[in-house]
């Protein structure tokens, strides 16, 4: 591996384009998480059951990332080819995952549950295969980025994690005819966006050769080395204090959509109508979300280098507490909009520094995939964690509620559920020691 001390600067340019399929993917999955899965949960699983149909099927999707994500990544720390380490993996997972979104536009059927075990086996194919593309994917920054420049190189990250959910999230709208969105159209235009994504990174991203490894994979040493990240105590408290912060966005955006639908229900800004159902009210929701993010995204990441990453979590995570706890007592559609900006502001600054605090704590020079891999799982742990919970509490206590006059209970407690996982995950930042 070519040590950080010699690696060349690189320019704004070649730091956007290492972050290229990083804008495929979340375009990909904005779409999916925030459109197409809550509205296929709730045709396949009826109204009394839609959150925990939706926590069911997301259940199943992330056990898989979990388990695929270090594995893969640590093949590709290990697996030289002629064509690269990382590349070969983004290829066949990206290219995989594409044939997997015609099952997740074709299995599900409205009101028949019978149809849900194959719509998961669909979802757990697409798991499957992004991981194994993504998982690689994520080591290529600290593979190629001097350490002097991670924090720029994950501004430029960050910038593209807006604009891929921004392109994600305004499907719906795009998509939107008559009153019904086109969930095949949707499925189709995000599996072209990822293509393109991948084959600008795969031609323009030139990955450092490295010599292949001198000893036989151990697949037993593999399993437990899973674990050695964990003895890293940085490593350790910024998996957790991530962890936390997902769960909090979790809880938040897979119920929107109903949310939208149960709660908000009248689509209004200043006057006028301007979403047609659910789905589109949530692509207005997220466009705000996004404008709010492009300002800090970028931004939080250089300064991050310059004012320290701590001073960057704790300010973006406060603006992201303050938002589900504010839904609680206010929900109109002016008011939740406005409040996308605010979350925005927070998430576009979090995501830009998150990257390259997981860089700066990273304990083996040797298996960057493997550990990067391990610690995204602590975005793929909350969605098997928190949105079954979620949903769970979200269909029980909206029945206690409707019983007993409080007919939007369930979304009350989920909000203050989400306002204290992003409270703890701010405030055990300070156990970080080595990061300023």
């Amino acid at each position: 591996m070519t040590p950080a001390t010699t690696r060349p600067r690189l320019n704004q340019f070649q730091q956007a384009a290492l972050s290229l399929f990083w804008f495929g993917t979340n375009a990909h999955w904005a779409a999916i998480l925030l459109t197409t899965l809550p509205k296929q949960a709730f045709l396949i699983g009826g109204d009394a059951v839609k959150g925990q149909t939706l926590g069911t099927v997301l259940l199943a999707g992330a056990f898989v990332s979990m388990v695929v994500a270090p594995v893969f990544g640590a093949l590709s720390d290990r697996i030289v080819t002629p064509f690269g380490r990382r590349k070969p993996w983004i290829v066949i997972g990206a290219v995989m995952n594409i044939a997997g979104l015609y099952g997740l536009a074709n299995f599900a059927r409205t009101g028949d549950l019978s149809s849900l075990p194959l719509f998961i086996l669909a979802f757990m194919w697409v798991e499957f295969w992004n991981n194994v593309a993504t998982a690689p994917y994520s080591a290529l920054i600290p593979d190629i980025v001097p350490k002097e420049q991670r924090g720029s190189a994950a501004g430029w990250y960050g910038l593209m994690t807006i604009l891929g959910n921004f392109v994600g999230g305004a499907s719906a709208l795009l998509f939107t005819r008559q009153g019904e969105t086109d969930l095949n159209a949707i499925y189709t235009f995000v599996g072209v966006i990822l293509l393109l994504g991948m084959l600008s990174t795969i031609f323009l991203v030139r990955e450092p050769r490295v010599a292949a490894p001198t000893t036989r994979l151990n697949w037993g040493a593999l399993a437990r080395s899973m674990f050695d990240p964990f003895h890293s105590h940085d490593f350790r408290w910024v998996f957790w204090t991530r962890m936390l912060m997902v769960m909090g966005a979790f809880t938040v955006q897979e119920f929107l959509q109903f949310f939208m639908r149960d709660q908000v229900r009248v689509f209004n800004l200043f006057g006028a109508r301007v979403a047609e159902n659910p789905e589109s009210a949530v692509s207005f929701f997220i466009l705000a979300l996004l404008g709010g993010a492009l300002l800090s995204s970028l931004a939080g990441g250089i300064l991050s280098d310059r004012f320290g990453r701590k001073a960057m979590v704790y300010i973006s995570s406060a603006f992201q507490a303050a938002v589900p706890f504010l839904f609680i007592f206010i929900s109109s559609f002016d008011f939740v909009v406005a409040m996308g900006i605010v979350f925005g502001l927070g998430y576009g600054a979090y995501q830009s520094v998150d990257w390259a605090l997981a860089s700066d704590v990273l304990p083996s020079a040797d298996d960057y995939a493997k550990d990067m891999g391990i610690w995204h799982v602590s975005f793929t742990l909350p969605q098997v964690l928190a949105t079954p919970i979620a949903g769970f509490l979200l269909d029980n206590f909206q029945v206690v509620g409707k019983n007993i006059g409080q007919a939007n209970l369930g979304y009350t407690v989920i909000f203050l559920l989400a306002t204290l996982y992003f409270v703890f995950g701010t405030v055990l930042v300070r156990r970080i020691r080595k990061v300023r």
